[in-house]
């Protein structure tokens, strides 16, 4: 029965379901969205010369001929132009069997048309000669098994926002190839065959080809960039073009001096803190003119010693130091150069001389000295030096110095006279030394700076040592000339000492601006563009011979990124740094308040302890 009754129900609900009306299936099948309309141009117009990819325009050429030997990296260039561009490379390999019947026709004409000549007395032609000996060397080498000749396609495509742009690139690659005898054409009325070439298919379908045998074949290896590493020095970064590591010593070029440019927060104080980093572990000392504090934190870590230089500090450094007369130096020559130097410090802090107060200056402190015995008659190794006051008196006891004497005394009695007015009192003879000028006056920050490295330069000649003197914001020295000019003269004489001399600024326009600026630039094999502001690049494009991608690169760079230059060559970086090196060195506020923060929690958890 319950069978029966399940049998009577399902008939029932059958006649119901037919009773409603069947509506009809898929009156529309809905929007699917695949991969190839993500990646699809908006639009496409494909002309004789080049094709339309919405925005963008794309143009493909290829080459028709090589010259008799290609060099290795001849393609390199091309590989290395910072542009968007496809290239690609379809090789074909040929069967020997078949080829050296074909090359035993060919050597049996071209050898036919050599007797010929001679038969009918004709002068000897050289290419002739020349491919008889080509083909007989390859095929040589072909039954050797020695060689394989292949059928190459080279096709190159090219990208941009406009037909003339396409065109002065194409120019610009055309140029190159032409002057290594590779001669190329484009793709005319071909244009959308060439771009399905140039795509990641493995397609060619223009079969535009040229027979190459291994040698030649190989020369065209597209995985290369320019390089700047080499076997000793330290990391400086990373190439951006190929990742490789740019490894630089800078004690190994013809002077040791380098330059680093960039905007407020680009990374050139991280950059240079992470090179004294490394070059610590090498051995090299490192003495650093530091104007905004950055340093001591650095030095802390790396155990050197910081120099607070202000009005109020305990450290104290005497201009009128001597340097010690080495073997072979004339005492007359140091004490000459000295009172030279002393006289450009005195046109600094007096506002300015006049050639008549020039040269009193010049009698003062050379009176000054022989107070003191000290003369250039005489080994004054170790002799007391006099101070800015013996200088004031000498000064005072001389006619028509009122004025002089009166615009020196803020120096020796006034508010200033605690900066440079006591004997000398900091001792540099250590690997890591920082002096730190940032609570010093702005209108004394010029004039710190040069005291300091003017006493930087006596004790570097004292011993001969791998050095790098960092002077960070350089343009505080710039802005006067006598300063700079004795910047330069470091620049210039620091190699006879083993002293690189590596100036940081952010105020392009006035180092280059002084007359001293480009000389500076001039005699340093390393310069580091990092990210540069609108109002600067166009300066430093003419001043670097940058080319208008190089420009953008460095508009456009990331902190810590920019151009690395060392000699003749260049290339894109991008400066990395461990994370022990990144805590030490960091000036980032947020970090060095995360890692204060975990000091006083750690120092806190050890007392509750």
């Amino acid at each position: 029965m319950a069978l029966l009754d399940f049998l009577s129900k399902k008939k029932q609900t059958e006649e119901t379901r037919a009773d409603i009306p069947v509506l009809p299936q898929n009156i529309y099948n809905p929007a699917s969205l695949v991969l190839a309309d993500v990646i699809a141009p908006t639009a496409l117009k494909i002309g004789a010369r080049e094709i339309e990819l919405g925005e963008k325009f794309a143009r493909v050429f290829y080459t028709i001929s090589y010259p008799r030997f290609l060099t290795d990296g001849w393609f390199t260039p091309i590989v290395n132009l910072d542009q968007v561009l496809d290239v690609s490379i379809h090789i074909h390999p040929i069967d020997t069997g078949t080829l050296l019947k074909k090359f035993q026709k060919k050597v049996a004409e071209v050898q036919s048309q050599i007797s010929e000549r001679e038969e009918k007395g004709l002068v000897r032609d050289p290419m002739l000669d020349t491919a008889y000996q080509d083909l007989e060397e390859l095929r040589d080498k072909l039954q050797q098994a020695q060689e394989k000749v292949f059928e190459v396609a080279l096709y190159i495509t090219l990208y941009g926002d406009s037909a003339e742009e396409i065109e002065k690139l194409e120019g610009k690659i055309r140029g190159i190839l032409d002057a290594k005898l590779i001669y190329t054409k484009p793709a005319l009325f071909e244009q959308e065959k060439g771009f399905h070439s140039t795509l990641p298919l493995a397609t060619d379908e223009l079969e535009v080809r040229s027979k190459l045998n291994t040698g030649p074949l190989s020369s065209i290896f597209p995985f290369v960039s320019f390089d700047l590493t080499s076997d000793r020095g330290i990391l400086y970064g990373l190439n951006r073009h190929n990742s490789s590591l740019v490894i630089f010593d800078r004690y190994s070029m013809p002077n040791y001096n380098s330059v680093v440019f960039a905007t407020s927060g680009a990374g050139k104080s991280y950059a240079v803190k992470l090179e004294i980093v490394r070059s610590l572990m090498f051995g090299v000392s490192v003495i650093v003119i530091d104007p905004e504090r950055e340093y001591e934190q650095l030095a802390t870590a790396t155990g050197g010693r910081y120099f607070h230089i202000s009005l109020s500090s305990e450290h104290h450094i005497n201009p009128f130091d001597l340097p010690l007369v080495q073997e072979g130096e004339d005492p007359r020559d140091l004490l000459r150069s000295n009172i030279i130097t002393l006289v450009g410090l005195f046109r600094i802090m007096l506002g300015g001389l006049t050639p008549e107060e020039d040269a009193v200056i010049d009698r003062a402190v050379t009176e000054t000295y022989a107070l003191k015995d000290i003369t250039g008659e005489r080994d004054f190794s170790g002799m007391e030096p006099p101070i800015l006051a013996d200088f004031e008196t000498v000064l005072s006891g001389m006619e028509g110095t009122e004025s002089l004497v009166e615009r020196l005394s803020k120096y020796t009695l006034g508010t200033w006279s605690g900066f440079m007015n006591q004997p000398t009192n900091v001792d540099i003879n250590q690997d890591f030394i920082v002096f730190s000028i940032r609570d010093m006056e702005d209108e004394l920050k010029p004039i710190a700076m040069y005291v300091i490295t003017h006493y930087i330069w006596n004790a570097v000649r004292k011993n001969l040592k791998k050095r790098l003197l960092v002077v960070d914001e350089a343009w505080w020295m710039m802005k006067s000339e006598d300063t700079a000019s004795f910047l330069f003269g470091l620049a210039k004489r620091g190699r006879k000492y083993y002293l690189g001399i590596a100036t940081i600024t952010q105020d392009v326009d006035d180092f280059l601006r002084s007359p001293y600026g480009r000389p500076i630039l001039t005699n340093s094999s390393i310069q580091l563009l990092l990210k540069q502001s609108p109002t600067t690049i166009d300066t430093l494009q003419q001043t670097f011979n940058l080319t208008d991608e190089e420009k953008y690169l460095l508009l456009e760079s990331g902190v810590g990124e920019g151009l690395f230059f060392a000699g003749l060559k260049h290339v894109a970086i991008k400066i990395v740094a461990s994370y022990t090196e990144d805590q030490i060195i960091t000036s980032d506020p947020s970090q060095l308040l995360a890692i204060k923060k975990e000091k006083d929690r750690l120092h806190s958890a050890g007392e509750s302890a």
